[in-house]
């Protein structure tokens, strides 16, 4: 019902910078909270960022400052600026949007950072 896919993954040097996106479809709306999750091997999934209908953000510890959600409802997309990559931002990440019964999930993209 709900489709997410994710772009924009690549490889990088530290201290460089990509930009994820996420295009949804479906029967999603502009009022959903999206999130940015990622997963490193061997580690948990862990939240990254999450921006709400009406634009509110927020950042784990680990990158704010450094990374920005954003969203452009028109389009049904979501967007995450990544800056000043580390090699420990290296992970799968993946979109997500919320739902009152749970999250729908993209694919994934992966990002790779080199020291």
């Amino acid at each position: 019902q709900v489709q997410l896919v994710e772009s924009g993954g690549g490889s990088v040097q530290a201290g460089g910078s990509l930009r994820l996106s996420c295009a949804a479809s479906g029967r999603i709306f502009s009022d959903n909270t999206m999130g940015w999750y990622r997963q490193a091997p061997g580690k948990q999934r862990e939240l990254v960022a999450t921006i709400s209908g009406g634009g509110s953000t927020s950042y784990a510890d680990s990158v704010k400052g450094r990374f920005t959600i954003s969203r452009d409802n028109a389009k049904n997309s979501v967007y995450l600026q990544m800056n000043s990559l580390k090699p420990e931002d290296t992970a799968v990440y993946y979109c997500a949007a919320s739902f009152r019964l749970g999250n729908y999930w993209g694919q994934g993209t992966q990002v790779t950072v080199s020291s």
